[in-house]
C-alpha cells in the first residue's frame, strides 16, 4: 500500500483510538428527500465538527458542503435504482473514479449485494473499482447492502458478505451489527465500520448498538438516520464519539446525551 493510499485512510481514522465516526448522508440517492435530510447542508452544518468523515454523493457534495470544510469525504459512487424498484440490487457505478479524485475524496464507497439477483454484477464492479483505486491510491469501502428479500441481521450472511468484500480487495467494509458480531469481525481481515440502519426506537438503543459493536471489534461507526433523525443530533454524535474514541460506557454516553443539547422542538421554540 503506497503513501497516498495510507494517507487517505489515515485521514478517516483518529490516530489516538484507531477508530472512526463517519456520518452518512447519502440516503437520498435511492430514498429521495427523506425526513430531516430534505436540506442536507442545514442538517450537516452543526454535525460536521464531530464527524471523522462524511459519506455522500457527488451532487450533494457540490451543492451542500462548502469546499473549505476539512472533513474527509467518503464518496458514494454506486447507484441507479430507487425505492420504487423491486430489486434494490440492480446498481452500477454511477460516478467514475476520476471524478472522485477531482473532488479530493478520501475514499470511494459502493454497495455489494451478496445473495441477490445482481450479485455477480456488484462483485465484478467492486473488483474493477478496487483495481482502479489501487492504481490511483484511492481506498474502496464495500457496503454489504441488502435487497428487500434478504435478512441483513443474520451473522452467517454478514460474515459471508464481509469476507467476500475483503477477498475482492475492499480496503474497509461497512456492515450491520448482529448477535455474534465478533465472529463477523474475526472473519474479515480489513476494518469494519457499523451502519446504524433505520431509526431505532430509542437513543439508548443506538448507544447500546454502538457500544456492543466497538466492544466486539468494530473499527468505528458509519451512521446516518440514528444521528440526524434524532431529536438531539449534535448530542447524539458527541455521545457516539465518546463510546468510539474514549471507551465511554452506555451510561456515560447517556449522561452526555442528556446534558448536551435541548431537543429540536425546544430549539425551534427558543428561536421564535
Amino acid at each position: 500500500m503506497d503513501w497516498g493510499m495510507r494517507n487517505r485512510i489515515a485521514r478517516m481514522f483518529r490516530p489516538d483510538s484507531g477508530r472512526t465516526v463517519m456520518l452518512a448522508v447519502d440516503h437520498g440517492y435511492f430514498m429521495g428527500p427523506t425526513r430531516r435530510l430534505e436540506h442536507v447542508g442545514a442538517t450537516l452544518a452543526p454535525l460536521l465538527p464531530y464527524a471523522d468523515a462524511v459519506a455522500l454523493t457527488r451532487g450533494i457534495l457540490r451543492t451542500s458542503l462548502p469546499p473549505t470544510v476539512p472533513t474527509p469525504i467518503v464518496l458514494r459512487v454506486s447507484g441507479g435504482v430507487t425505492v420504487l424498484h423491486e430489486d434494490l440490487s440492480d446498481e452500477a457505478i454511477t460516478t467514475p473514479l476520476e471524478e472522485a479524485l477531482r473532488l479530493n475524496a478520501s475514499c470511494v464507497a459502493m454497495s455489494l449485494f451478496v445473495g441477490s439477483p445482481h450479485e455477480h454484477e456488484t462483485m465484478t464492479a467492486l473488483g474493477q473499482l478496487v483495481t482502479d483505486g489501487e492504481a490511483a491510491g484511492m481506498p474502496v469501502m464495500a457496503i454489504t447492502a441488502v435487497g428487500k428479500e434478504l435478512e441483513k441481521r443474520d451473522p452467517r450472511y454478514l460474515a459471508l458478505a464481509c469476507r467476500v468484500a475483503a477477498e475482492l480487495g475492499a480496503h474497509l467494509v461497512k456492515t450491520y451489527y448482529c448477535d455474534g458480531f465478533s465472529k463477523v469481525v474475526d472473519g474479515c481481515p480489513v476494518p469494519l465500520v457499523v451502519a446504524g440502519g433505520p431509526k431505532l426506537d430509542s437513543d439508548r438503543a443506538v448507544l447500546e448498538l454502538a457500544h456492543a459493536a466497538i466492544a466486539q471489534g468494530a473499527s468505528g461507526l458509519d451512521m446516518g438516520r440514528n444521528i440526524w433523525q434524532s431529536d438531539h443530533p449534535v448530542a447524539m454524535i458527541r455521545a457516539l464519539r465518546a463510546i468510539v474514541h474514549e471507551k465511554a460506557t452506555v451510561k456515560e454516553a447517556m449522561e452526555l446525551l442528556g446534558s448536551s443539547e435541548p431537543p429540536r422542538a425546544d430549539r425551534a421554540a427558543a428561536s421564535t
